[in-house]
C-alpha cells in the first residue's frame, strides 16, 4: 500500500488561490477514480475537484472558507501500490505539525494519564471540532439559584425522552438530569410531572437564548466583499423615475403571441426591451458604459454594452453577462438571458459568463417594491433597477385612468457621473419604453 497526495490544481488562468467551499468526502471515506472530492470558488465560479486514483481518505488539508493556494496539498489518500510519495518524506506539513503535540505528549505519561485528549486525527475522523475532554458543571455552579442548568445550555436526552416531553408539553431545560453527564431520564419527567401540571406545562412565549454562529463561506463571502468595496469607495447617486409601460406589455403581448415557422423565439419579458433601449440610450451617452479606476484615476470607456443581470441563486447572487447587447436584437437578448439565467441557477454558469460586464441591471421582479437603492456592480459605473409593476390611476387630463406602471431606481458612481447626466439617461429610456416601436428605429 502507498500514499497519495491530491495537490489543488489550476483551476483558472491567472488564479493563485481558490477558496474551499464544500467537502464532499472525510477522514476514513472509500473513493473511486473521479469522484468529486470538493468544491472551491475563484471569482464566483465553483470548481469541482475530482478523485485521481481509487483509495481511502486519511486526511483533509483545508477547512471549509479557508483560502488554499494553487498546488498546495489538500487530501491524502490511502491507495494500491506505491502511490505518488515516497514513505520518508510523504507525510503532508500540517499532519507533522498536528503529531508533534502528541509526540511531546507521549513523553509525559503522567500529563497524559490526567488529562487524556485524542489525537488530531482522531478528532478529525471522529468529527469532532475540539480534543479537549468536556468537564460537566455541577449543579452548584449553577448561576440562577434552583436552575438545573445553565442558561442556553442544551439539555442531554435520548429520542425517547424529547418525544415524551413534546406531547406532554415539558420544557426540558427546565429539568435537572439525574443520568451520566447530566442526562434526562424517564424518571426526573416523573418526579417533574409530579410537582404539579402549573409548572410542567411551557407557555407558548419560551425565550429562546440561543446564539448560532455563521461562518461566511463562499459565494456569500464573495458578495460580502464586493459589496464592502463598492460602497467604501463609491459615492452613489440614486435616481427615481416612474414609467408607464401599458403600450410596452400590450406589444410584448402581441410579440409573445406571434408565430413564425422555423424560428424558435423565446417568451419575451420586460428585460430584453429594456437592454435595447439601455444600449440606444449608451450610444448618446457613452461614458455611462464605462469602468472606473479609481486607484489609477482612469475611465475605461468600452464601445462594446455588456449588461450583466443580477440574479438570484440558491447559493447567493450572481451577476451573468450578456456581451455585445448592441449586436443584439430583442430576441437574442431574451434568448441569451434565459440561457444565462439556466447557468446560473445550475451553478454551470462559466468564469466567463460571470464576468466582463460593464453595465449592470438588477429586478426582484414581483417583489421589486416601490424603490430601491441598487449598489453598484464596481468597477461601473451605473446599475439600473427595475421595480414591480403596478397597476396606477393616472391623470390624463380629464380623468384617472388605469396605467401599468413600474419604477426605475438607478445608482450612479458620482465622481465621474452628474446628477444631470443620469436624469437626461433614465428620462432617454423612459421615452424609449413608453413609445416602445421607437426601441425598433434604427
Amino acid at each position: 500500500m502507498g500514499e497519495y497526495v491530491i495537490k489543488l490544481p489550476d483551476v483558472g488562468e491567472g488564479v493563485a488561490e481558490a477558496e474551499l467551499v464544500e467537502w464532499q468526502v472525510k477522514v476514513g471515506d472509500l473513493v473511486r477514480e473521479d469522484a468529486v472530492l470538493a468544491a472551491v470558488m475563484t471569482d464566483k465560479a465553483t470548481v469541482e475537484i475530482p478523485s485521481p486514483v481509487d483509495g481511502e481518505i486519511l486526511w483533509l488539508g483545508a477547512e471549509i472558507g479557508d483560502t488554499v493556494a494553487i498546488g498546495s496539498p489538500i487530501v491524502r489518500l490511502k491507495v494500491a501500490g506505491d502511490g505518488n510519495v515516497k514513505p520518508e518524506t510523504g507525510k503532508p506539513e500540517k499532519i507533522a505539525k498536528a503529531e508533534a503535540p502528541a509526540e511531546a505528549a507521549a513523553s509525559k505519561p503522567e500529563a497524559a494519564a490526567a488529562v487524556p485528549r485524542p489525537s488530531p486525527q482522531v478528532a478529525e475522523a471522529q468529527g469532532k471540532p475540539e480534543p479537549f475532554p468536556v468537564v460537566p458543571k455541577s449543579r452548584s455552579q449553577s448561576p440562577v439559584s434552583g436552575a438545573p442548568r445553565f442558561e442556553g445550555e442544551k439539555p442531554l436526552a435520548s429520542p425517547a425522552i424529547r418525544l415524551r416531553a413534546k406531547e406532554a408539553g415539558i420544557d426540558l431545560r427546565q429539568i435537572a438530569g439525574s443520568g451520566p453527564a447530566g442526562r434526562i431520564q424517564h424518571e426526573d419527567i416523573d418526579a417533574f410531572l409530579a410537582r404539579g401540571p402549573q409548572v410542567a406545562k411551557v407557555s407558548g412565549l419560551a425565550r429562546n437564548e440561543t446564539i448560532e454562529d455563521i461562518k461566511i463561506v463562499g459565494l456569500r463571502r464573495k458578495i460580502a466583499e464586493k459589496m464592502t468595496l463598492a460602497k467604501s469607495r463609491i459615492p452613489h447617486i440614486t435616481y427615481v423615475e416612474e414609467i408607464d409601460v401599458t403600450a410596452l406589455e400590450d406589444l410584448r403581448a402581441a410579440l409573445n403571441k406571434e408565430k413564425r415557422s422555423g424560428a424558435e423565439r423565446p417568451k419575451l419579458t420586460l428585460l430584453p426591451f429594456l437592454m435595447r433601449a439601455m444600449v440606444k440610450a449608451i450610444a448618446d451617452q457613452p461614458n455611462l458604459n464605462a469602468l472606473f479606476d479609481d486607484e489609477a484615476g482612469i475611465i475605461h470607456q468600452h464601445g462594446g454594452v455588456h449588461i450583466g443581470i443580477a440574479a438570484q441563486t440558491p447559493s447567493g447572487l450572481v451577476v451573468p453577462v450578456v456581451k455585445h447587447a448592441e449586436a443584439r436584437d430583442i430576441w437574442d437578448c431574451g434568448a441569451e438571458v434565459v440561457r444565462l439565467a439556466e447557468a446560473a441557477k445550475s451553478g454551470t454558469a462559466t468564469r466567463d459568463e460571470l464576468s466582463g460586464s460593464t453595465i449592470t441591471i438588477t429586478s426582484l421582479g414581483a417583489m421589486g417594491g416601490v424603490a430601491t437603492t441598487p449598489v453598484i456592480n464596481h468597477p461601473e459605473v451605473a446599475i439600473l433597477g427595475v421595480n414591480k409593476m403596478m397597476v396606477r390611476p393616472v391623470w390624463d387630463g380629464t380623468q384617472f385612468i388605469p396605467r401599468k406602471m413600474i419604477n426605475l431606481s438607478s445608482s450612479f458612481d458620482h465622481r465621474v457621473i452628474d446628477g444631470w447626466d443620469a436624469a437626461v439617461f433614465i428620462q432617454r429610456i423612459k421615452t424609449l419604453l413608453e413609445t416602445p416601436a421607437l426601441i425598433f428605429v434604427d
